[in-house]
């Protein structure tokens, strides 16, 4: 899924790929309310995928919005938005997005909605904006957008924006998706949430250490989460990404993740899909 800046243009279809939390610690909070984290980032093949079709008279429009949000609400718009207003570009863009994964689930989709609109527009505008500044605009949108145009696997601590590459072996995954949505707001904002996880270092983590300390709020407001945390965990060490509801496990080869999501319960909704090296759009900003 590697390809040069040139292969891209306004004929492209551009992915937006989902992430998973392989763990999530709450370390600490900021004197502003913010929680400090810990957690490595791991980008999956599945994921939302945008169009763009250019406009000349400087109007950002969306023409799929999401049924409740308004269009000036959304993120993707509003990544257009600060991006024109960071440039000085007086070119419009119209955006259309095929969704194909849930609101709050915990696998990003809007954050990466938002750096897809950001690198994109970016290479077809010709803005000429490195990573770096791409980065500093996605974080006025949400915590989790600087991931996405970091464009690698990563170890991240802060808010969630300070992020170290870290290199993951090729691994497939279970994604099962509870009927319910998480609003992260709520999960961080719960008295019970555990906040004094001990830090480590990016050099001490290693694949399958800690847990997802949102996890055990999650599953008190939505039991669900963890009715389908236990089915997962009957094939394979299961946990939730992000604030939820998502869950998830990791195995070894394609035909084990195929056997397990073919032994969950009838009318559960779930995929496979492999983790990718980087993000597909990586290549497009400097």
């Amino acid at each position: 899924m590697k390809s040069t800046g040139r292969s891209w243009g306004w004929h492209s279809v551009y992915p937006a790929p989902a992430k998973l939390n392989l763990f999530l610690h709450v370390v600490g909070r900021r004197a502003d309310g913010y929680h400090l984290l810990q957690t490595v980032f791991r980008f999956l093949e599945r994921g939302d995928r945008l169009r763009f079709s250019p406009r000349a008279d400087g109007s950002v429009q969306l023409a799929t919005p999401l049924p409740g949000v308004p269009a000036a609400s959304d993120l993707t718009v509003r990544a257009a938005r600060l991006l024109q207003a960071a440039s000085g570009c007086g070119l419009g863009v119209e955006i259309s997005i095929e969704k194909n994964l849930p609101l709050g689930g915990g696998l990003g989709g809007g954050s990466s909605d938002a750096a897809t609109v950001l690198l994109a527009l970016n290479h077809l505008w010709q803005l000429g904006f490195r990573r770096q500044r791409l980065q500093e605009i996605g974080l006025e949108l949400g915590a989790d957008v600087p991931i996405f145009v970091f464009g690698r696997n990563a170890f991240a601590e802060g808010v969630g924006d300070a992020l170290q590459a870290v290199d993951l072996p090729q691994r497939w995954y279970v994604v099962l998706e509870p009927p319910v949505q998480a609003a992260t707001a709520a999960i961080f904002a719960a008295p019970e949430l555990k906040r004094d996880s001990l830090p480590i270092t990016a050099e001490q983590w290693r694949s399958g250490f800690g847990g997802n300390d949102l996890q055990a709020v999650a599953c008190r407001r939505f039991p669900v989460i963890g009715e389908h945390l236990a089915w997962l965990s009957a094939c394979s060490p299961a946990r939730m990404t992000g604030s939820g509801a998502c869950v998830f496990a990791e195995f070894a080869t394609i035909e084990q993740a195929r056997l397990a999501l073919e032994q969950m319960p009838p009318g559960v909704r779930g995929w496979v899909a492999a983790g990718l090296e980087d993000h597909p759009l990586r290549q497009l900003a400097p």
